[in-house]
């Protein structure tokens, strides 16, 4: 999985009066956990942005003070106005520690009920999955070219021993549904002959 590195100062004080001050000067408190103790420190808003605003997943290379800290993004709050990140959540990665991250899911091909009509429904964009460091993904790719109307594709149809999905088996990422137009194929046709003109 690609990384990518944010560059942050260590905070000393974490009361709420520091706290603004930090988001009046546009940078985020943040905090890493998974080391012997929880890491306060403070970043750019601007080091979030190849991080948070893209659906690639990224593992992250925190640089703070000089110490390289390898980590994932845990959670992120945003203001509910101006939807400034207010506060970020990062878990220290250990080679031997599972971390649970949201990995993109890519759709290959060109399903066959689509070609017959109907309608390609993908109901995860990201599924969740728990994995060694080593073994993150970029994205879950998945082949629809064999999808039909009314197939599906389940959670626990995708198969993988590297990691695990979060999600129940019987969760639908991907479904053909029948279009409206194929569903009125033969009147549609009728319309479209001479006879009816």
């Amino acid at each position: 999985m690609k990384s990518i590195t944010i560059q942050g100062t260590k905070r000393e004080s974490v009361g709420k009066k520091s706290t603004k001050a930090l988001r009046d000067a546009e940078l985020v408190p943040c905090v890493v956990y998974g080391g012997k103790e929880p890491l306060n420190f403070s970043t750019e808003e601007k080091s979030f942005k190849e991080l948070v605003y893209t659906p690639e997943a990224h593992t992250v290379e925190l640089v703070l003070d000089g110490k390289n800290i390898p980590a994932v993004l845990q959670d992120i709050q945003f203001h509910p106005i101006t939807d400034r990140i207010l506060h970020a959540d990062f878990y220290q990665l250990s080679k031997d520690k599972p971390v649970i991250m949201d990995v993109p899911v890519s759709l290959t091909g060109r399903a066959k009920g689509v070609l017959a009509g109907g309608n390609l429904i993908q109901s995860f964009r990201k599924l969740k999955i728990k994995a060694l460091p080593s073994d993150l993904p970029d994205e879950i790719v998945i082949d629809v070219t064999p999808l039909k109307i009314g197939n599906k594709i389940y959670v626990g149809d995708i198969k993988t021993e590297k990691y695990t999905f979060l999600h129940p088996d019987n969760a639908v990422v991907v479904a053909i549904k029948m279009s409206r137009n194929a569903m009125k194929g033969e009147s549609v046709e009728e319309e479209e002959t001479p006879e009816n003109e």
